[in-house]
C-alpha cells in the first residue's frame, strides 16, 4: 500500500478542519446543548465535512472506480448530505431514516449487498426478499449505532479508527487490496480530525460525520461479506458491539419509561461511565474496550477456543455493568439476580449437608 494513500488524507484532514471551524461562524453550524450533550458553548457540528472531502478527494485520486466503488461514494454521499442538512436546518427522523434507506438501495443497486446469510451450525439463508431487507436494516442499523455514541470528544471517530483499521488489517491477511484502501483512506482522514476534536474539542463531527462513518463501516462490511471468510458480517458485529448494545438498551429503555426512540437522554454508556471515570478516561476506556473486541477476532483466526473465550468475557463484563448502573431499568438484572439465586441455593444446599 503506497503511503501517500494514507498520508494525504490525514493531512487534507488536518488542514480543511480548521477552515470548517471557520466556516461555522458564519452559517451559525454550532452544536446545540441539549439533555444529551455534556458540553458548553459555541462549538461548530460540521466537522464531518472535512472527513468527507478527505475521503472523497484521496479515493478520486489513488483509487479506480468500478461500479461497487462508486455505489459507495454514491451511498455515502447521500448520507453525508442528509447528516449536513440536519446539522444545518435540523430534519425530520422520519425523514432522515427514509434518506438511509433510499441510500441502502443505492448499495443495493450498485451490487453491494448481502447475498447469503450465516448462520449457527451450518445454517444458510439465500432468499432474495430476505437478502435485500436484511442489508437495509443493517446499514440503517450500523449507520445510527455510529450516530449514537457521538456524545462525548474523540467517543465516535476513534472507535471508528480503530474499526477501520481492524477491518484494513484482516482485510492484508485476506488479501483484499480494495477493502484495505478505502478502510485505510478513511481511518486516516478521520485520524487528520482527531486532532481537534480530541477532549477538549473544539470542533464536533455532527450527523454529517457520524453518519458518514456508521455508513461507510456498515457498506465495507458488505463489500466484504461476498468473497471471504474471515470479513463476514460477524466481525463489524463485534467491532461495534458497544455502539450496537448502547442502541438496543436505548430502545428498550425508552420503550419502557414511554418515552419516543429519539428523544434524548443521559443513559447511553458513555453517560454512565463518565459520571464515574471522567470524560477523557471514559473515550480511552471504550475505545480500549473496542480495541479488545478487535484482538479477540484475531485471536479467533488464530484459536478459536481462546478467541471465543476473551470475547465472552468481554460482553459479560458489559452485561454487568449494564445491570449495576441500571442503564436499561432498575428491575433489569437476569445475570445479577441468577448468581443471586445460585448463591442462596448454594448455601440451602451447604446447610443441609452440615
Amino acid at each position: 500500500m503506497d503511503y501517500k494513500m494514507i498520508l494525504l488524507p490525514f493531512l487534507i484532514s488536518v488542514v480543511l478542519t480548521p477552515l470548517v471551524k471557520q466556516y461555522s461562524i458564519y452559517c451559525g453550524a454550532y452544536a446545540k446543548e441539549n439533555k444529551r450533550t455534556v458540553h458548553h458553548g459555541k462549538i461548530s457540528r460540521i466537522g464531518g465535512v472535512a472527513i468527507y472531502l478527505a475521503f472523497i478527494i484521496t479515493m478520486a485520486i489513488f483509487v479506480k472506480a468500478d461500479r461497487q466503488i462508486k455505489g459507495l461514494v454514491i451511498g455515502s454521499s447521500i448520507m453525508f448530505f442528509t447528516g449536513l442538512i440536519d446539522d444545518l436546518i435540523d430534519i425530520k427522523p422520519l425523514v432522515k431514516l427514509t434518506l438511509e434507506v433510499i441510500a441502502a438501495l443505492v448499495l443495493i443497486y450498485f451490487g453491494i449487498s448481502v447475498d447469503i446469510i450465516r448462520l449457527p451450525l451450518g445454517i444458510q439463508i439465500d432468499t432474495g426478499i430476505i437478502s435485500f431487507i436484511f442489508t437495509i436494516i443493517w446499514v440503517a442499523g450500523i449507520t445510527n449505532a455510529v450516530n449514537l455514541i457521538d456524545g462525548l470528544d474523540g467517543l465516535s471517530g476513534g472507535m471508528s479508527v480503530i474499526v477501520l483499521v481492524v477491518i484494513g488489517s484482516i482485510a492484508i491477511i485476506e488479501r483484499r487490496s480494495d477493502l484495505l484502501s478505502i478502510a485505510f483512506i478513511l481511518a486516516f482522514g478521520t485520524l487528520g480530525f482527531l486532532v481537534y476534536n480530541a477532549h477538549p474539542a473544539s470542533i464536533f463531527m455532527g450527523d454529517c460525520g457520524s453518519l458518514f462513518l456508521g455508513f461507510m463501516i456498515s457498506a465495507i462490511s458488505l463489500l466484504g461479506f461476498k468473497s471471504s471468510t474471515i470479513l463476514t458480517l460477524a466481525l463489524p458485529i463485534l467491532l461495534l458491539m458497544l455502539p450496537i448494545i448502547d442502541t438496543l438498551s436505548a430502545i428498550l429503555r425508552r420503550t419502557l419509561k414511554g418515552m419516543k426512540f429519539m428523544e434524548a437522554d443521559k443513559s447511553h454508556i458513555h453517560h454512565l461511565l463518565m459520571r464515574q471515570f471522567g470524560h477523557r478516561n471514559t473515550v480511552i476506556i471504550m475505545c480500549g474496550l473496542t480495541a479488545l473486541f478487535g484482538l479477540s477476532a484475531f485471536a479467533y483466526m488464530i484459536n478459536r477456543n481462546i478467541g471465543f473465550l476473551v470475547m465472552v468475557i468481554i460482553l459479560l463484563a458489559v452485561e454487568i455493568f449494564i445491570e449495576k448502573s441500571a442503564m436499561i431499568s432498575e428491575k433489569f438484572h437476569p445475570l445479577i439476580g441468577l448468581w443471586h439465586r445460585i448463591q442462596r441455593k448454594s448455601r440451602k444446599i451447604f446447610k443441609k449437608v452440615g
